[in-house]
């Protein structure tokens, strides 16, 4: 083994204790150790192997474990109260009150309860009607419980679970005294702690890790509803770091609107409350995948939040909070993805019906840029610390859309109302279901003094560690270290080879018309109007015309246009506007040595002339030079004879990081390309020597 390699080895070793560290701290934060946590998330995934082998796919274990896992854990939380909770039913069924929700809730002690008789244990204690029991323990949920079972489509599984007669081994397995699920220890008859508690937060990293396992077992569905740790862990850093100190003692409001399985918002509450653990943060979020909507919202049930707050259906057609605004908003939406299934509750026809997106829509094949539009029309105006949003994107939000175009129009209302703070080039293979270049945008409305009326763009695509194995096509990932490097970047506000500093305006452009004049040759010719119709009507008049124009080919066509309209006003024949462009188009022809065709001429004696379309063209001036000096420059020049259609000037705006980035490699001299391409030949010359020998 080579130096090299032995010191790439003991790097590698030294990021992954360091890692184990780092996890190791969260946990003990989380009141659990690295040994407990172990214990349970390998317990768990073992019951997969050891119960549902041959009767589920590895791909489909999720369905049973994750749904499994909610249930036993919320069953445990529910132990203690369980008798002071069919206690209190029993009194409001016998006082006819139909609306128990309350104070059910109260006697639970949590957002949730069950009134079956029943709990995961008391299962167990009739074998033999244990489908019949479970469907009774499962019906006793509150509704919230209800949600989840419904979305998790669990139902489904009993009969499959039945008739391989697994129920009962299932429930036994999280039954097992080998781990606790529950808040309390458990202890033995004197009073010794056997297996610690585990909080809500703990029980939070259990559940995640067991999502994680899934994923990376399931890659093809990872990438859509599982982004990765230390990219959410660089966004909350983009959107908190700037305010330390400034997060008072309080109540916060943040918002995913394609919460995933809820990743974005626990990291991100987890970050706020370290830089103020006196303010209360409340977690909102919108998902659409019915199983992914269920695992967020039971994880929220898991870590004590309220899982009301999260909200099922899309967010484009269906907004699950249409009157909130929010402090800090983080996302990372669906890309290249369909918003054709939203598109009748967004626009009629043309006509955009939600104010949210009333600034454009952009293309109906990709419908990220109307998630952050979403999040922007929920940013807070009457706020001192305004409103910050990090949101995910591909290269397409940059540079997508021509001027006038939704893209465009969506770009151009962000940075002419100075909302874009910095745009980060994130590394490739980042992601689970993608290895294309992604960016994160960090958007905000109380830009600080020294970043008004600018945009920072970073090139953190070099900054990245490549993964010892591969999950789906994730190849890279962010140490604590790169993590951090990124992020002191942004916040310095620095020129640097990977930083560069914008004006607004620096991406804006008008998008201006240049035309050239119509040149018509024409002939009086009857072989001209063979083809054409109206010949009787039109016949006629061409041959009237020949008398005063003759028959030859001509190349002024003012001439004729002024020939032919006092020939039919004189004789007062009256053509209608498709008869007359038949003719005229039938006796002329585009020729570049004609004349220019007159359209009008204006009082002060200017001549506007009839535009050539065959030969329009369009031209991109930035926002900061002046249009005519630019024509005169750039246009005029090749083409004297064009002019502009101000009447056409749109202005739009695009983000060229690529073209801002770039770095030119000079190519090899011709003499080493020669010298290559002769030592290539001789040794193929040997290998054909050889193999003939």
């Amino acid at each position: 083994m080579t130096e090299a390699l032995i010191e790439e080895d003991i790097h590698e070793l030294e990021e992954f204790i360091a890692a184990k560290s780092d996890f190791k701290t969260k946990l003990k934060t989380a009141g659990m150790d690295h040994s407990q946590h172990n214990q349970i998330v390998n317990f768990i995934w073992s019951i997969a192997d050891d119960v549902l082998r041959d009767v589920y796919t590895r791909g489909k274990y999720r369905d049973i474990i994750l749904p499994f896992t909610v249930l036993r854990r919320l069953d445990a939380l529910l132990e203690d109260t369980k008798d002071k909770v069919l206690e209190t039913n029993d009194k409001l069924e016998e006082l006819n009150i139909d609306n128990r929700g309350p104070q059910l809730r109260r006697a639970s002690g949590y957002v949730f309860y069950n009134t079956s008789p029943y709990t995961f244990k008391k299962l167990l204690g009739e074998a033999g009607n244990i489908r019949q029991n479970l469907e009774t323990y499962l019906d006793g949920f509150s509704s919230n419980v209800q949600d989840i079972i419904s979305k998790f489509k669990l139902r489904n599984q009993l009969d499959t679970l039945e008739d391989a007669n697994i129920t009962y081994p299932l429930i036994e397995k999280f039954c097992s005294s080998q781990i606790n699920l529950s808040p309390e220890p458990v202890t033995d008859r004197q009073g010794n702690e056997v297996l610690p508690g585990l909080s809500n937060l703990g029980m939070g990293y259990v559940f995640e890790e067991l999502i994680r396992r899934f994923n990376e077992e399931n890659n093809e569905e990872a990438g859509e509803h599982f982004t990765p740790r230390e990219i959410i862990k660089l966004m909350t850093h983009l959107i908190f770091e700037p305010l330390k100190g400034k997060i008072k003692d309080g109540t916060y409001l943040i918002y995913d609107p394609a919460c995933g399985s809820g990743g974005m918002l626990t990291e991100s509450e987890h970050f706020a409350e370290a830089i103020n653990p006196n303010a209360t943060f409340h977690l909102y979020g919108q998902e659409v995948n019915p199983e992914t909507y269920a695992i967020c919202k039971a994880d929220m049930l898991i870590k004590g939040e309220d899982p009301e707050k999260i909200a099922f259906g899309s967010t484009l057609s269906k907004d699950g909070f249409p009157r909130l605004k929010f402090d800090f908003m983080l996302s990372n939406p669906p890309y290249g993805k369909s918003w054709k299934t939203d598109k009748e509750s967004i626009q009629d026809k043309k006509e955009i019906i939600d104010d949210r997106f009333k600034v454009g829509t952009p293309r109906s094949s990709d419908g990220q840029l109307l998630f952050l539009m979403n999040m922007v029309s929920k940013m807070k105006e009457d706020s001192e610390l305004g409103s910050r949003i990090a949101s995910v994107h591909n290269g397409s939000s940059l540079f997508t859309g021509d001027a006038g175009s939704g893209e465009s129009e969506i770009r151009r209302h962000l940075i002419e109302n100075d909302w874009v703070e910095a745009i980060i080039q994130l590394p490739n293979g980042m992601f689970y279901n993608t290895g294309i270049s992604t960016y994160i945008w960090l958007v905000s409305n109380r830009k600080t003094p020294q970043r008004k009326g600018k945009i920072q763009l970073i090139d953190a695509s070099n900054i990245y560690q490549k993964m010892r194995k591969n999950l789906g096509q994730k190849n890279s990932e962010l140490s604590e270290e790169q993590l951090q490097e990124i992020t002191d970047i942004y916040l310095r506000f620095e020129e640097s080879e990977i930083s560069k500093i914008f004006d607004n305006a620096d991406f804006g452009y008008s998008k201006i018309t240049v035309e050239r004049p119509l040149r018509l040759a024409w002939q009086l010719d009857e072989s001209r109007l063979t083809e054409a119709d109206y010949q009787d009507k039109l016949l006629p008049i061409l041959h009237a015309l020949q008398k005063e124009l003759g028959t030859n080919q001509q190349k002024d066509y003012n001439r004729l246009l002024k020939a032919s309209a006092a020939y039919l006003k004189k004789e007062g024949i009256k053509l209608t506007a498709k008869q007359k462009k038949t003719f005229l188009e039938a006796v002329s022809w585009q020729d570049e040595t004609a004349e220019p065709v007159i359209k009008k001429k204006e009082k002060g004696g200017t001549i506007i002339y009839e535009a050539d379309s065959s030969l329009r063209d369009t031209e991109k001036v930035p926002l900061k030079e002046d249009i005519e000096e630019y024509f005169e420059r750039e246009v005029a020049p090749y083409v004297p004879d064009a002019w502009i259609d101000h009447d056409k000037t749109i202005v739009g705006y695009e983000i060229a990081f690529t073209k801002v980035f770039y770095k030119y490699e000079p190519l090899r001299p011709l003499e080493e390309i020669e010298e290559d391409i002769l030592a290539l030949e001789e040794e193929t010359e040997g290998l054909i020597k050889e193999i003939i020998d």
